[in-house]
């Protein structure tokens, strides 16, 4: 791969770790203990701050601020981390914040495709090919898992978690956690069936996606208990998805959204 191209207005520092076919445009700034890998492109005005890893072939757009000290009024001050995977891009003026206790991290993985002027906020864990969209804000501790879709204006609150697959419509307050597959809408996020389009795209069979909706009425419309429920999920709808949705409902800390 050819040599990093760095814009003479650029700040990068001599201890930042830059890979071959990085660009850096005018007036970026990357500071020490920063790892950018082959291929990533950081527009005008992206600042990349002390201890974040980009991965390879990132493209980030200008004015966007990685790396960021946590949005907590009980940060230390101490090492933590920023860690990105691969093939991400980052729009215009968003913030990505590291880890509030010393050595911790937040993680976003790969593939993701995330919009303009939101925030991820600190130890936060994203998974690989997630949609985030303008204007979303992602409190801490909060997870998203792999294919996951949140729209415009969503608000996830703090150590909240949602599922694989699942999409999030505009402006909904995600105050719970969100089982995967399915889809979320109202004030605060209601289940309002499955995320078909999602599932259909991610190459399900229609076998697949009746299972799934055969899941989802247990869940949500057989009036059962919540464990009774998981029960018969796991006795009828026997196959790798269900199993998934069961394990996550299981883990839930939080408790998840009903209908």
């Amino acid at each position: 791969m050819p040599a990093p191209q760095i814009a003479p207005s650029a700040r990068v520092h001599p201890k930042a770790a830059i890979g071959d076919g990085v660009i850096i445009g005018d007036f970026a700034i990357v500071e020490q203990d920063v790892v950018i890998g082959d291929g990533t492109v950081l527009e005008p005005y992206v600042y990349v701050k002390r201890w974040t890893t980009l991965g390879q072939n990132n493209r980030i757009s200008a004015g966007t601020v990685l790396g960021t000290d946590p949005l907590d009024k009980n940060f230390p001050g101490d090492r933590s981390y920023l860690r990105i995977g691969s093939n991400n891009t980052i729009r215009e003026h968003y913030t990505v914040s590291r880890g509030t206790a010393p050595e911790s991290e937040t993680v976003i993985g790969d593939g993701n495709y995330i919009m303009t002027s939101g925030h991820i906020a600190h130890n936060c864990r994203v998974g690989n090919r997630t949609v985030i969209a303008s204007c979303a804000l992602i409190a801490g501790y909060a997870e998203v898992e792999d294919d996951a879709f949140i729209s415009g204006g969503v608000v996830v609150h703090q150590y909240s978690k949602i599922g694989s697959l699942a999409m999030v419509a505009g402006n909904t307050r995600v105050n719970s956690d969100l089982p995967p597959y399915f889809l979320y809408a109202g004030y605060n996020a209601e289940a309002k069936g499955l995320n078909l389009v999602g599932l259909k795209r991610a190459g399900w069979s229609a076998a697949e996606i009746q299972s799934m909706k055969n899941a989802y009425r247990i869940l949500y419309r057989s009036k059962l208990k919540l464990h009774t429920a998981l029960e018969r999920i796991e006795a009828e709808v026997q196959d790798r998805h269900a199993r998934h949705l069961i394990d996550f409902i299981r883990a839930s800390e939080r408790g998840i959204c009903r209908e």
